[in-house]
């Protein structure tokens, strides 16, 4: 049963960003910039003008971030509209032209900061610090953490990222030599950034060829090396990403290091079948998606003065867990099959026969050190499997 009680917030409505950019992947690039530098707040994406402006007209914005080129018009319109009404809202304009009229046309119609593509995301980063404190969006009003919860399910949630910013730099200054294959066995562990790159790389596959990417080294071929570090970087900058609750610090940790042992166990057993363990892999490590993402929201109400006992915290990992894990799955475009398999380390559905569903069962079980309780040797029994011939040698 979820736990209700009332806390006080210091900070106000949260930032409300629209994003005009009609490229999918640049698109997804700004989303993941915004979202870890303004925590909490809504991300509204469109490729469109017409939309962009119906939704600025119906819900305003804090900040809007517009390309230049686009299928019914372009950023400097969109700014002039926008400009009629509203003169304080900051206006981002990016765009590949450098020429010193564009530049001049932009300024005339408004825009508070031009960037040129490719841009690095570390600029970016530092010009939206400057053009919106969001410390200034204040009131005091009493607000319920299970109707925080519930309304954070459909904005976009970044998961805690380990990845340091020095280590992009550097992979970043010899991209040119750079294979898939190779940043996918260094990023092979990262739960957030490999969530976040298959996220990005089945949009743009199912928008050009319809196809699911269902693994890291597959969506880094799909973005291509500039993209995947461009959004790696990102991540990193993410000064919302990191647990600073001991108590939350601590959970994320443990349910970090289960999903990481679950996808090793499950390597084991795939392995001893001689089945390819890329998929099964990468399902493990996204097991625990809903959890992290109950943990970041925490986080943000307790970055805002709020005051959680570890009965809410119990409470509201048991109550929206699953539903957060549910909602990232569909809001990342991950493959129906790799839901499954992320769904069947938790529970197997009775009917399931496929082999991969049932490793990932039998890997939880073992990960959560129940390799001898009575479902787990049923499971390897059905795969021909005893309960030593899986262990680490």
């Amino acid at each position: 049963m979820a736990v209700p009680f009332s806390i006080r917030l210091e900070r106000g409505p949260p930032l409300r960003t629209l994003i005009l950019e009609h490229d999918v992947m640049m698109a997804d690039l700004l989303e993941t910039v915004v979202s870890g530098l303004y925590s909490g707040g809504t991300v509204f994406v469109t490729g469109a003008m017409e939309s962009a402006l119906a939704y600025w007209r119906e819900n305003g914005a804090d900040l809007i971030i517009t390309g230049w080129s686009l299928p019914d018009g372009s950023g400097l319109a969109c700014a002039r509209a926008v400009r009629e009404n509203d003169k304080q809202t900051p206006v981002v304009l990016i765009s590949s032209r450098s020429d010193r009229k564009s530049v001049r046309q932009a300024a005339h119609h408004g825009i508070n900061s031009y960037i040129v593509k490719p841009f690095d995301v570390s600029l970016l980063h530092e010009r939206l610090k400057s053009l919106v404190d969001q410390e200034a969006f204040e009131q005091q009003s009493p607000i319920d953490l299970e109707q925080r919860l519930r309304s954070s399910v459909d904005t976009v949630i970044q998961l805690p990222c380990e990845i340091n910013t020095a280590d992009v730099i550097k992979l970043m200054e010899r991209r040119q030599d750079l294979y898939p294959s190779q940043l996918a066995e260094r990023w092979n562990d990262e739960m957030a950034l490999t969530s976040r790159l298959l996220d990005v790389a089945n949009t743009a596959s199912f928008k050009k060829t319809g196809e699911p990417v269902r693994n890291l080294r597959d969506a880094i071929a799909t973005l291509g090396i500039d993209m995947a570090l461009r959004q790696a970087m990102a991540l990193s900058l993410n000064i919302s990403g990191h647990m600073r609750d001991p108590r939350l610090a601590e959970r994320a940790e443990a349910f970090i290091e289960l999903a990481e042992k679950t996808a090793r166990e499950a390597e084991l057993v795939a392995a001893r079948l001689e089945i390819n363990a890329a998929e099964i892999h990468v399902a493990a490590l996204l097991s625990r998606i809903g959890e992290l993402a109950v943990l970041k929201v925490m986080q943000e109400a307790i970055d805002q003065n709020c005051s959680i006992s570890e009965e809410h915290i119990e409470g509201g990992l048991g109550t929206w867990a699953p539903t957060f894990g549910n909602r990232l799955k569909v809001q990342w475009h991950l493959p129906i099959p790799l839901r499954e398999l992320i769904g069947a380390v938790h529970i197997l559905p009775r009917a399931a026969t496929r082999e991969s569903l049932i490793v990932m069962r039998t890997a939880a079980l073992k990960a959560a050190g129940e390799g001898k309780s009575e479902e787990c040797l049923r499971l390897l029994s059905r795969l021909g499997l005893d309960e030593y011939s899986c262990e680490q040698r």
